[in-house]
């Protein structure tokens, strides 16, 4: 009985075709350091390790299209995996209590001197071909 080699539960063929796929997700300067590194979409250890290779530039990519707020949170994703769950209790617990500090700090150094009242007694309707709006007055004291 022959058994056939496997990767990632694909075959030879069906990992050079992977490969060959995901090429063309690749960046023009990319794909040209991959040429230019040796790496080869022929025999097993070479296709393993260009596979390997374009996951990398694959996992990088998605990366720079997040915006601060998205990468920041997922390197908090990150770091909880590392974390117990009494040390994560522990740390927004924490962090909770800093964000109401500051919060309390904000509203001593900024007091809202303004009153808004919303009066939902007297509307107005405004008609759009589609739409049908409502608007409240907002009345400041």
């Amino acid at each position: 009985m022959n058994k056939q080699k496997r990767f990632n539960k694909m075959s030879y063929r069906e990992v050079q075709r992977n490969n060959s796929q995901n090429l063309t997700k690749l960046h023009k300067e990319d794909r040209q350091w991959l040429k230019q590194n040796g790496y080869k979409n022929v025999g097993w250890e070479q296709v393993i390790n260009l596979y390997h290779k374009i996951e990398d530039f694959l996992d990088k990519y998605k990366f720079e299209d997040l915006t601060l707020e998205e990468l920041f949170l997922e390197a908090d994703r990150i770091g909880d995996k590392y974390l117990t769950s009494q040390e994560r209790e522990e740390f927004n617990r924490r962090l909770s209590k800093e964000a109401n500090e500051i919060a309390d700090a904000i509203d001593r150094h900024f007091p809202e001197t303004e009153i808004e009242f919303i009066d939902f007694g007297n509307t107005t309707q405004k008609t759009s071909r589609k739409y049908h709006y409502k608007s409240y007055r907002t009345i400041k004291l």
